[in-house]
């Protein structure tokens, strides 16, 4: 890195190690429903009515629920259909990947250039995530899609803070490097303030370690790394054969992107849900 570059990468540092860094927060009605669920209080009418607090999430929701994803015979019109049809902890998964969104909201036409880009392949990530989700035991689809989603969410306060350093900001190798270095503890910070549980946090921190392995089936991490890699989202070259994450779900790396390309109307049509 240059010299610019390193100063940057250690006030960064040292803004995470001291709490000084400002971290995005996540829309407070989502924060309820997810408490909620997980507390195991909340009935589906209660679920809704906090909806209720939220005009645009609750739109978002119904919306996504008369998707061609989540498609029903009947359309759904109301939030306590939606809730009553999808289930409180899908509902709970999906209100927590729409207001993902709203928090890439930037404060200038070049921030919100490298916010869209970022967005844009979180939802790639995503939707590959699912898709693969829908063939293992034991992962829940809309939990694998929430993971793509979160697993580069630590990039965002670090282009916040770089867009105030112009020679950093438009070089984008630099950048990439510090993002790439620091994005994951980062990531960490945000989840634990939004008080995310191990896995997801995992997510984050392990997203881009591809000697990552673990005991057990496969996990969420397992799910990222692959979406990552056959989405082509990662530069470097890596012998996808010595990667714990393909063995984890069963996939030959010589014939698995097939199975990508075959399910492509699939992952387009959860692209296009979450883009909406």
């Amino acid at each position: 890195m240059t010299e610019k570059a390193d100063q940057f990468f250690s006030e960064l540092k040292s803004a995470v190690e001291s709490d000084q860094l400002i971290l995005p927060t996540l829309p407070e009605v989502a924060l309820k429903i997810r408490d909620a669920v997980e507390g195991e209080s909340a009935s589906a009418q209660q679920i809704a009515e906090t909806l209720t607090q939220d005009a645009s999430l609750s739109a978002r929701l119904i919306q996504v629920s008369n998707s061609p994803l989540y498609r029903s015979r009947n359309p759904i019109e109301d939030l306590q259909m939606a809730v009553t049809r999808l289930g409180i902890r899908m509902v709970r998964d999906l209100v927590v990947s729409l207001a993902m969104k709203q928090i890439y909201q930037a404060t200038s036409d070049i921030l919100d250039e490298h916010f869209r880009r970022s967005w844009n392949t979180s939802v790639e990530v995503a939707a590959i995530c699912r898709m693969l989700a829908t063939s293992i035991p034991g992962i829940n689809p809309e939990q694998a899609l929430l993971a793509g989603l979160i697993h580069n969410i630590g990039a965002l306060p670090i282009l916040v803070m770089a867009e105030d350093d112009d020679d950093l900001f438009n070089n984008g190798e630099a950048l990439g490097r510090i993002i790439k270095e620091l994005q994951s503890p980062v990531g960490v910070l945000i989840l634990e303030t939004w008080n995310f549980g191990d896995a997801m946090t995992e997510v984050v921190r392990e997203a881009n370690n591809f000697s990552y392995n673990h005991e057990g089936g496969a996990n969420l991490v397992d799910l990222v790394q692959v979406a990552l890699l056959q989405g082509g989202h990662i530069t470097e070259e890596i012998d996808w054969g010595n990667i714990p994450a393909f063995s984890k779900l069963g996939m030959d790396t010589e014939v698995n992107v097939v199975e990508i390309e075959e399910n492509q109307e699939m992952i387009e049509t959860t692209k296009q849900t979450l883009l909406m």
